[in-house]
């Protein structure tokens, strides 16, 4: 596979073309942050109303995913990128034409449902390469589309500049002239202009192969009554984080009492409308009438660990991207620009990190054992970056040899974090054919939920040296206790490394028609 990487043709252009298309939704999705000084003193907005509209960047990722995965299952990852990527121009062009801070919420808000995206290309791309090359592929769709949030970092204020020639420009203090509005729509009109080329240029299986579809995508289906408790369990954080986010939102004054008492009985309703919803996926199984074969079943303590390791690397990565850059201006004494120029390597990580897990977990003949070595290393590089203060301490001050120092010790530990997230969805495709967009939206919602967490927790910390010790620890040891999980509970999934998916007959058997590759030397399986 690492010969032919480069082909657009055959599973490979869908691939590309799906990576990209999941680039764009991060490039949309992160649009805010590196023109939030510009709409800050547009609008004369405060710091606490800046912090309002970040959280609600992420608000309703965590139950979007979920929906997603749910549509996902239905229609098929073609029709509902296409119109995922074809919906981000709304919200992008009513953010950029907002006049009232209620409108940049509501637009936010919105918005944020684009950061679900993730989830379709997990199964498209599983739909395209099988189990033995699915970390690899899964890996490079994951850390080359993640990229888009630091390229909407180092581009998106150049694009500001250029296009302040046109009205409604804004000059920031100290700064260049930008024009922030037509930079956050152009982003939203791109992604709709290639959600038009995505549809028309992909397809949701390869010629020949029928894409598996659950018998309801109104819940996730279980196979056993255990695991349905068990399901009901593991979606109680997922409405838990959304009320610490409406709590959050109530402490800056965003919901009146009233509202935020509103706000968590609306949320209650939501968990038990889910949980009516898995219920009626479920029924027949719950009341005895049907039972799944032995080979037809799975085990949710699969999905349930998959969750735990997505909290404690991707979560951990969007909590430490949000404080890295005040980490190193505070504990060097750095400038802004220059202390976020240095924080931005652990993004660049994504380009290769998360691929290198893939393939680590293709290669190494255990996906399992594979996860479990990662997060057990990123565990470890956690604890030792909450050793950078110390170590500054003992060797006498923020020189450029500490720094350079503490780069290196940020890259390597972001290197395990991203691999492991790259292990984590090559596990994923695995679990349960016909239900692969509810588990990736179920995994991809834990992501929020740690990175909603982990924030908080951050945020109650004291400031300084402690605080950031006392950060980096919790989610070392978060680390190493799922790194156990994963080497004494976690189980290999049947298959991990076949030819065939799951429930599918080799290519050219008799009533399966051999699939054909838009080039030979390409071949779909």
């Amino acid at each position: 596979m690492l010969g032919e990487i480069w082909s657009f043709s055959g599973r490979y252009k869908i691939l590309h073309m799906t990576w990209f298309a999941f680039f764009l939704t991060f490039v949309v999705w992160f649009n805010l942050a590196p023109l939030a000084t510009a709409l800050q003193e547009d609008f004369g907005l405060e710091v606490a109303q800046i912090r309002t509209l970040a959280i609600c960047n992420v608000a309703l990722t965590v139950p979007a995913r979920i929906m997603i995965g749910m549509l996902l299952d239905r229609y098929g990852p073609r029709l509902t990128f296409s119109l995922l990527l074809i919906y981000a121009a709304i919200p992008c062009i009513a953010f950029a034409s907002a006049q009232t801070f209620g409108q940049l919420v509501i637009s936010r808000l919105a918005l944020s449902i684009v950061g679900a995206g993730f989830v379709i290309g997990i199964r498209m791309v599983a739909e395209w390469f099988p189990p033995k090359e699915i970390g690899l592929a899964e890996g490079i769709y994951g850390g080359w589309g993640n990229f888009g949030s630091a390229f909407s970092a180092f581009t998106l204020v150049t694009v500001a500049t250029a296009l302040s020639f046109f009205p409604g420009s804004l000059q920031v203090a100290d700064g260049p002239l930008l024009n922030w509005r037509m930079a956050i729509a152009l982003t939203g009109v791109i992604a709709a202009l290639y959600g038009i080329l995505y549809y028309a240029s992909v397809e949701d299986t390869p010629p020949g192969k029928v894409y598996q579809r659950p018998t309801s995508a109104r819940g996730l289906e279980v196979t056993t009554i255990r695991d349905f408790w068990f399901l009901m369990i593991m979606n109680a954080p997922l409405t838990l984080v959304l009320m610490l986010l409406a709590w959050r939102l109530s402490n800056v004054g965003f919901f009146s009492p009233t509202a935020f008492i509103i706000a968590l009985i609306a949320l209650l309703g939501l968990y038990l409308f889910q949980a009516y919803n898995c219920w009626v996926v479920n029924k027949d199984l719950l009341a005895g009438r049907k039972r799944y074969p032995a080979e037809d079943r799975y085990k949710f303590k699969q999905v349930a660990i998959l969750e735990l390791t997505y909290i404690v690397n991707f979560g951990s990565e969007l909590a430490v991207v949000s404080m890295l850059p005040a980490f190193f201006e505070g504990t060097f004494g750095l400038s802004k620009e220059f202390a976020g120029m240095l924080a931005a390597s652990y993004a660049f990580m994504n380009l290769v990190a998360r691929p290198s897990g893939g393939l680590i977990s293709d290669k190494l003949g255990s996906r399992k054992t594979t996860m479990a070595i990662l997060t057990l290393c990123m565990g470890v590089g956690y604890l030792v970056m909450g050793t950078i203060p110390a170590v500054r301490d003992s060797l006498g001050g923020s020189g450029g040899f500490m720094i350079a120092l503490a780069v290196v010790m940020t890259m390597v530990c972001s290197f395990f974090v991203q691999a492991g997230e790259g292990s984590t969805f090559a596990l994923v495709p695995l679990v349960k054919r016909r239900v692969t967009g509810q588990v990736a939206g179920n995994v991809g919602a834990y992501g929020n939920v740690g990175a909603v967490a982990y924030l908080t927790l951050y945020s109650l910390l004291p400031d300084g040296d402690a605080g950031n010790q006392i950060f980096f620890q919790t989610l070392g040891v978060a680390g190493l206790v799922v790194a156990f999980l994963c080497f004494f509970i976690l189980e290999e999934p049947k298959g991990s490394f076949a030819e065939m998916h799951e429930g599918e007959e080799a290519p050219g058997a008799i009533g399966h028609p051999a699939p054909v590759a838009d080039d030979q030397s390409a071949p779909l399986y």
